[in-house]
């Protein structure tokens, strides 16, 4: 008779390096997003691992990953620096942001299917509903939602690639414009501005999703305007602190 092989006992995978990795640089990019971990700050991978519990190896590599990115300059023998805000720069990448993303808006128009349109539609019921409450952070956690949404809609995983960074960076200025500056409408042209592109994609609109487009870019690039009025650039720098109460 043939020896019983013994039973597998079967577990729930454990989480993946590459899992781990993404989770590190979301975490990261967060801090970053959210000026906890200040424009200009100097630090260590070391000092990323208290911050964040994640180990070496996937901090390491999402600091690469965020370096790649422009939002983090690593110093060789000298540690990490995080990107300092440059208004004129931002601005400039702003507009390559602008051409990039209405290609992606009108790409998901055309291609958006019944799943993509309803996710699309049960988040613009979720941002009407929340929207006389929601605070910067909620709404960036909706815009990340939205951001997959559309490369999701869209059918081209390098898109989502080439756009995250300028989507960060744009973040950073947006989150540093609200906290800050606190303009007396709040969110509200914030969110107006997307769910006129939520609505015209999940329409199948791609002329009214790239206006749309455009006119969301319009009112970020009117938040430079205001900053590189209001604001000294020298605060810009690890004196962002000073700005925010941090």
């Amino acid at each position: 008779m043939a020896a019983h092989k013994p039973m597998e006992v079967v577990t729930d995978p454990p989480k993946t390096r590459i899992n781990l990795v993404e989770q590190a640089y979301e975490r990261l990019e967060a801090l970053i997003v959210t000026c906890a971990l200040k424009p200009g700050q100097s630090l260590s991978i070391q000092d990323l691992q208290t911050m964040t519990g994640f180990g070496r190896t996937p901090i390491h590599q999402a600091v690469n990953r965020l370096a790649g990115d422009t939002l983090i300059v690593v110093r060789p023998r000298h540690g990490l620096q995080i990107a300092p805000v440059d208004l004129a720069r931002e601005r400039l990448l702003l507009h390559l942001r602008r051409d990039i993303e209405r290609f992606v808006i009108r790409l998901a128009a055309e291609r958006s299917n019944p799943t993509h349109r309803n996710q699309l539609l049960h988040l613009a019921r979720a941002l009407r509903a929340r929207r006389d409450a929601m605070t910067i952070d909620d709404f960036n956690r909706f815009d990340r939602w939205l951001d997959r949404l559309i490369v999701a809609a869209a059918g081209e995983p390098f898109l989502e690639h080439t756009l995250r960074p300028l989507h960060t960076i744009s973040r950073r200025i947006g989150w540093i414009y609200q906290t800050w500056l606190g303009p007396r409408d709040g969110l509200s042209r914030t969110i107006d501005t997307h769910l006129a592109v939520i609505e015209a994609v999940a329409a199948r609109q791609p002329d009214a999703a790239g206006a749309a487009s455009d006119a969301l870019i319009d009112f970020a690039e009117s938040m430079f305007d205001t900053m590189e009025r209001e604001i000294d650039p020298a605060l810009l720098d690890c004196g962002i602190a000073m700005l925010v109460g941090h």
